[in-house]
């Protein structure tokens, strides 16, 4: 509590910009990680098209692409909401760029062939939390939806 408290009157070092690049990364990855937690249950499949996703979006060879998905784990579980993933999201995105990640998200969620409630209250919350329009929103949701 209060290494945290500390934090906030920490002047932050120069970051460089394998330094950020790695921090957008990792909001993307927890991001995408969280929501394939939000149902509770640990699915292959989810796991599988999160992995392809990350992979095609960052161009990461499979062993990085592992150790982000670890480090962004691990910093979920440390968290204390999704503040600090959204927070990086809404400094560095374009418009764009939010609503790739949030169609990213729809796809993990259906990658299973369902749409559990929790999962879906997590992507309208990041959505609205990262100024994704509604109609932006619904549209990435139905074209993530299995025919």
């Amino acid at each position: 509590m209060i290494g945290a408290f500390k934090k906030l009157f920490e002047v932050p070092a120069r970051e460089t910009l394998a330094d950020r690049e790695h921090r957008l990364r990792l909001a993307a990855a927890a991001l995408l990680v969280e929501t394939a937690r939000a149902d509770f249950s640990e699915d292959g499949v989810e796991q599988a098209v999160m992995e392809r996703l990350l992979h095609e979006s960052l161009e990461l060879p499979r062993e990085e692409l592992r150790e982000l998905l670890v480090e962004a784990s691990t910093e979920l579980d440390e968290a204390t909401s999704l503040y600090d993933f959204t927070r990086v999201i809404n400094d560095h995105y374009l418009p764009a760029q939010k609503l790739e990640l949030i169609s990213a998200m729809w796809r993990v969620a259906y990658a299973d062939g369902r749409l559990d409630k929790y999962e879906e209250h997590l992507i309208r919350q990041v959505a609205e939390l990262i100024y994704v329009p509604h109609p932006d929103y619904i549209r990435a949701k139905l074209a993530a939806a299995p025919a």
